[in-house]
C-alpha cells in the first residue's frame, strides 16, 4: 500500500514545475496533485500550520496501518524532544510557547508541558522525563541553552538508536546510524566555524555512529578522510570546505542529501519495515521541500535560490 502511496508523492519535475508557475496560487495548486489541501490563499503562517496537520494526519493513519507501533515512535521522537526544549527553555525565558510545539510526537503537547510544569515527569516515557529533568538542571545552573539542548539531543538519539535495535532491521539500523553521524559531522563543522573549544565539540557529539573522540580530534582533511567511501563522503568534503570559509548551505545540502540517497536504497523491497521507514522519512523530507518552495515563493525568492537550497527529493 505505501508503495502506490509514492506515486502520489513530490518528484524532482513537479517539483521544478512549482517554481516555473506564473503565479504562487498556480504553483500552490500543483500540490493538490500530491495529496495536499489548496494552500493557495493561504499566509506563510498558515501554510506551516496545514503541512503540521498534514503530518498529522499522516501519522495518525499509519499508525492504524503498521504493525509495529514502534517504527511510527521512531519519527515521532523528534517531535516530542522538540516540545521538550519548548518547554524547558520557554519556562525559563517567562514566555508563551504553546504555538511552537508540534502535535506529531508520541505525548500530546499540553501532556507534555503539565508534566513539566507540575514537576509529573514520571508521567512521561521514561527516557524522555529523565532527559528533560537533566536539561532543566543543566540550564539552571549554567544558564546556557545549548548545553540543555545537548542533554536532550544525546536522548533523542540513544531513543531512536533502541527502537533500531528492537526493530532488528539493518536498513533501519543503518539509517539511525546515518542520522547520528550526519549531526555530529554538523556539529564539527560548525564547531570548527565558530572557533570554538575541543571541550565544546566532544559534549555535542553523539554516540551511536563513527567514535566520536575520532571526529573530536579530527581537522577539516581529517573529518574528510573519516567518511571517506561512506555516505557522508562528499557532505564530510563540503565540510572542509565550509571549514575553511566555504558555503555552509552547499555543506548542510550534501548531508541531507546522503540521508535521501540512503532511504532510496528500500525502493530495492517491496515489503517490510525498510519500506515503511523510508516512506515516513521521504514524507519528511517532501513537507520540508514544500515549505521551503510555497513560503519562499510567497515571500519573492528568486526560483535559483530556492533550487540551490532543494533537497534531493525521494520519488
Amino acid at each position: 500500500m505505501l508503495r502506490a502511496r509514492e506515486s502520489k508523492m513530490l518528484t524532482a519535475d513537479r517539483a521544478a514545475r512549482m517554481l516555473d508557475a506564473a503565479s504562487f496560487e498556480e504553483c500552490a495548486k500543483l500540490l493538490c496533485d500530491c495529496g495536499y489541501e489548496d494552500m493557495s490563499a493561504m499566509s506563510a503562517a498558515e501554510i506551516d500550520t496545514a503541512l503540521a496537520s498534514h503530518r498529522d494526519e499522516l501519522f495518525a493513519e499509519l499508525d492504524g496501518l503498521l504493525p509495529d507501533k514502534s517504527l511510527l515512535d521512531l519519527f515521532r521522537l523528534k517531535y516530542d524532544y522538540h516540545n521538550a526544549k519548548t518547554v524547558i527553555k520557554g519556562e525559563a525565558a517567562g514566555q508563551s510557547i504553546e504555538h511552537i510545539m508540534s502535535g506529531s510526537g508520541r505525548v500530546a503537547p499540553e501532556k507534555l508541558k503539565i508534566a513539566f510544569d507540575e514537576e509529573r515527569l514520571s508521567e512521561l516515557p521514561a527516557a524522555l522525563g529523565a532527559a528533560m529533568a537533566e536539561a532543566a538542571e543543566t540550564l539552571a545552573r549554567t544558564a546556557n541553552p545549548q548545553l540543555a539542548d545537548f542533554e536532550l539531543d544525546r536522548a533523542y538519539f540513544a531513543e531512536m538508536s533502541a527502537i533500531a535495535a528492537t526493530l532488528g532491521d539493518s536498513f533501519i539500523d543503518g539509517y539511525v546510524r546515518l542520522l547520528i553521524d550526519t549531526a555530529n559531522l554538523k556539529s564539527a563543522v560548525r564547531t570548527a566555524r565558530m572557533h570554538k573549544t575541543a571541550d565544546f565539540l566532544a559534549g555535542a557529539l553523539i554516540k551511536g555512529g563513527v567514535d566520536p573522540d575520532r571526529i573530536a580530534s579530527a581537522d577539516a582533511d581529517g573529518l574528510a578522510a573519516i567518511f571517506a567511501h561512506s555516505p557522508l563522503e562528499k557532505a564530510a568534503d563540503a565540510g572542509a570546505e565550509a571549514i575553511s570559509g566555504g558555503s555552509m548551505t552547499v555543506f548542510e545540502l550534501e548531508c541531507d542529501n546522503a540521508v535521501i540517497a540512503y532511504i532510496r536504497g528500500a525502493k530495492l523491497s517491496s515489503y517490510g519495515p525498510d519500506v515503511a521507514a523510508a516512506y515516513l522519512a521521504a514524507i519528511e523530507n517532501e513537507i520540508t521541500a514544500v515549505r521551503m518552495i510555497l513560503t519562499g515563493t510567497l515571500a519573492g525568492v528568486s526560483k535559483e535560490t530556492i533550487r540551490e537550497r532543494l533537497r534531493d527529493t525521494y520519488a
